[in-house]
């Protein structure tokens, strides 16, 4: 009898091993948490994540938070709990993370900061991002080009500044870029912040909020602009940008005698490359998320399997505990003169989809 039940199992056990999917092989068990599906870059890095991972070999645990901490939180002590190899985190607010990250430490589990940096932990074992500094350069640098195309006599161009979320290190970085930029030109009177709200603490947009933005451009526009025209936003992310725009064309700019300003963009989202081919937002600053989760799947490979993840920078990113070992990845200006080149020929995306 004990026979016939161990040929069972053997027999059960072979039917289970021959239609489990690649991925459950037990290469590895990697947790990925992912702030929101609000913006459709998230979804596609979460995607490009799980389906590079499982194409490797590796069990995924993707998760999403809808920007609330407490629930990213609780999404990551499961995934500890659960036995994840390897967590790869894209924090909603990078400073919250240090009893987890402790935790996932005692378990024996590296921590992968992915796009976002984990601040004031000793336990991010590595960063994988875009040059985010050279994010906010490109944008600064394309708001300047489109300046001097748009409104070649209108020098000194009057432009305001809008911040990213100030709980995400990036925002800082995508700032500080391109102030490199527009600082000297604000010194030199080539441009003039009429609200005279500048830095971090006064421009920054909680959690990216295209609303807030709106509202604030609202305040802006009648405290600043019933007499003089804005002729440039410094907008750091194309959710921003769509609210940015609504405040713009709500007070008539885009139509009649009143040119649409110059307003800039990150992440390529297809709304806003709509824009940009409709002569609205001005450009936006594409970051090709598979190229991100090659390099993460490849710093998980690494650290699994007892090696050393490619890394190209060792000094930027200090998370206030220590300096994080990072990969940063080339951002790309995208306008209407090079968008097909960028996001359709290179199959990020369908034409389709822009029709």
């Amino acid at each position: 009898m004990k026979r016939i039940k161990g040929a069972l199992a053997a027999t059960a056990l072979t039917a289970v091993m021959l239609t489990a999917p690649a991925h459950a092989q037990d290469k590895g068990y990697v947790g990925i948490a992912m702030p929101t599906q609000s913006s459709a870059r998230w979804i596609s890095d979460g995607n490009s994540m799980v389906e590079q991972f499982q194409e490797a070999g590796y069990e995924t645990d993707l998760q999403y938070a809808e920007d609330d901490i407490p629930n990213q939180l609780s999404q990551i002590e499961n995934m500890i709990t659960k036995g994840v190899d390897v967590l790869v985190i894209a924090s909603i607010d990078g400073t919250t993370l240090s009893n987890a990250l402790a935790n996932a430490d005692a378990a024996g589990i590296e921590v992968i900061a992915y796009d976002r940096l984990i601040r004031d932990s000793e336990h991010v074992d590595y960063y994988a991002t875009f040059d985010n500094f050279q994010v906010g350069v490109q944008q600064a640098e394309s708001l300047v080009a489109g300046l001097e195309e748009r409104f070649p006599d209108a020098s000194p161009w009057n432009v305001e500044l809008f911040g990213g979320s100030p709980d995400d290190n990036n925002a800082y970085f995508f700032y500080d870029g391109a102030m490199s930029v527009l600082q000297p030109m604000i010194d030199s009177g080539d441009i003039v912040i009429k609200s005279g709200q500048m830095g971090m603490d006064t421009v920054g947009t909680l959690r990216w909020d295209g609303s807030v933005a709106q509202a604030r451009m609202d305040n802006l526009l009648s405290a600043n602009y019933t007499d003089d025209q804005v002729h440039g936003v410094l907008s750091p992310y194309d959710g921003l940008s769509i609210g940015i725009l609504s405040s713009l064309k709500g007070v008539g700019y885009g139509s009649g005698d009143m040119e649409m300003p110059i307003v800039t963009g990150q992440d390529a989202e297809v709304q806003s490359v709509k824009s940009i081919l409709a002569g609205e937002q001005y450009s936006t600053i594409f970051k090709d998320t598979r190229e991100l989760a090659r390099v993460t799947v490849g710093m998980v490979e690494a650290v699994l399997n007892d090696g050393e993840p490619e890394i190209n920078d060792t000094e930027t990113y200090d998370n206030g505990v220590k300096v994080v070992p990072s990969y940063l990845l080339e951002p790309v200006p995208v306008t209407e003169e090079n968008w097909e080149e960028v996001l359709i020929d290179s199959g990020y995306y369908e034409a389709g989809e822009f029709e």
